[in-house]
């Protein structure tokens, strides 16, 4: 078992699956004979929004498909981090059969929210307006992200149409996801945060805090939603999670709360203390998305 160790300034860590045998889903395969098995495309456009092309980096199974999709969406403070960050997560993910996408998508200055959440919109609708191109299937897409990417993955799990944000490209198309893995994710912005890059950004005044908060917009149609945090969380707080969690609950979402004990931001503890342990929240991912996608 390999880790994925997120390289930002902030720790962040998220478990590389084991590659198991004969794991694709049992759908019929391609009408054309497909020719990207096993291939990474780097630097694709998925998206062009203000003039500048936003990239995703393409990671295809061995063989297979329709392939359920597995969109994943970096951290670093909505202010850094890059698509390229998902490389070995991404690998071990298309050994069990997902084709895997990591996105990059504008950042914070330069990007202002809500910019984040409709550049990871448009990807998906892009993606299911291209599910022939990528041999995917356009009705299996599950969404995952640390930190800011949680933050960004939740709000495309419970924001739908009414928000605002499906702008730009591909707009016949939805950009719904069936499943969403939340690590370590703000989920209401309105409270206080001990993190200097989310306090910065909260004291512009530029955005809506209760508006960009996933927690506001939670309705009995989301995706069912996987949170896992770490309940000595310094960066974003524990309580973040639990309180999404309440709120899915009482809004008869399907919803998961995986509470890392000892762990950090990084889901990670000292000396190793944190439970469960990376190989086995590694399992709890894998299990929950085989339910929800396969």
């Amino acid at each position: 078992m390999t880790l994925l160790l997120l390289a930002c300034s902030l720790a962040r860590a998220i478990p590389t699956p084991t590659p198991q045998p004969t794991a694709t889903p049992s759908q019929t395969p391609s009408p054309v004979p497909f020719q990207r098995y096993g291939e990474t495309l780097a630097d694709v456009t998925y998206c062009t929004t203000e003039g500048l092309p936003q990239k995703m980096d393409v990671y295809f199974p061995e063989a297979g498909g329709p392939w359920p999709l597995l969109v994943y969406v970096h951290g670093g403070a909505w202010m850094r981090g890059d698509k390229s960050e998902a490389a070995g997560f991404a690998r071990g993910m298309t050994a069990q059969g997902y084709l895997v996408v990591s996105l990059n998508y504008r950042l914070y200055p330069a990007g202002r929210f809500p910019a984040m959440i409709q550049d990871v919109k448009c990807a998906v609708r892009s993606l299911r307006a291209q599910a022939g191109e990528y041999n995917l299937d356009p009705n299996r897409i599950g969404a995952i992200g640390v930190s800011a990417g949680g933050h960004l993955v939740a709000l495309l799990g419970t924001a739908d149409e009414s928000a605002g944000w499906d702008v730009g490209e591909s707009l016949d198309q939805s950009s719904r996801v069936q499943a969403v893995v939340a690590m370590a994710p703000p989920t209401d912005l309105t409270r206080n945060f001990p993190n200097a890059d989310m306090e910065l950004m909260r004291q512009t005044g530029e955005v809506n805090l209760a508006e960009a908060s996933p927690i506001n917009h939670v309705t009995t149609d989301d995706p069912p939603i996987l949170l896992i945090h770490g309940d000595r969380d310094s960066v974003v707080p524990y309580e973040q999670s639990q309180l999404m969690y309440e709120r899915l609950v009482q809004t008869n979402v399907p919803a998961q709360l995986v509470t890392v004990q000892n762990g950090d931001h990084s889901l990670t503890g000292s000396a190793g203390s944190a439970t469960p342990t990376l190989v086995e929240l590694n399992q709890i991912i894998l299990d929950f998305l085989a339910k929800c996608l396969k």
